[in-house]
């Protein structure tokens, strides 16, 4: 099966995947200006990547299903192959520094799982809940990270806590 260059699907899922990679952005801005190991790039790539899985996922099924042939399909599968694979992404930026269990990247390897999911979100037309969640992951990485520091001045002495 052929298709035209400004076929109107692949249109709309470039349209999805370019929006994936801005809210990506915004959390990878973040990140970046945290000097995190995983910062706009890898952010901005992980949420377009997500949404482009799902995508193809759905266009493939739709070129495939004919009435002559049945597919079945289960979006579930294709979700949890994407966050299996993301999730060795973050894997990677978790580091143990040193003899004492210090662990630094938890927060970006977390940052970059919901960045899958904002991915997703965007894949599937859920715009408002894309939008909303990639404030409100903004909203804790530079809000919580004031009080963070705050609460730090008040930790007792010895007390080692997680680095994000």
């Amino acid at each position: 099966m052929q298709s035209s260059v400004l076929d109107p699907i692949q249109l709309s899922i470039l349209g999805h995947v370019c929006m994936a990679l801005v809210l990506g952005a915004l959390i990878g801005i973040d990140r970046e200006l945290a000097d995190k190991p995983a910062g706009l790039r890898t952010h901005m790539l992980v949420a377009g990547a997500s949404a482009l899985f799902i995508l193809l996922g759905e266009s493939l099924l739709r070129q495939f299903h004919s009435d002559s042939v049945s597919i079945q399909s289960d979006p579930f599968r294709l979700i949890s192959a994407v966050v299996l694979g993301i999730s060795f992404l973050g894997a990677g930026t978790i580091i143990r520094r040193d003899a004492a269990g210090k662990v630094e990247g938890l927060t970006t390897a977390a940052s970059i799982l919901i960045a899958a999911a904002i991915g997703i979100c965007v894949a599937v037309s859920q715009f408002l809940l894309a939008i909303g969640v990639t404030c409100l992951v903004v909203g804790v990485l530079r809000g919580l990270h004031f009080l963070e520091r705050r609460l730090r001045r008040y930790a007792p002495r010895g007390h080692k806590p997680i680095s994000s």
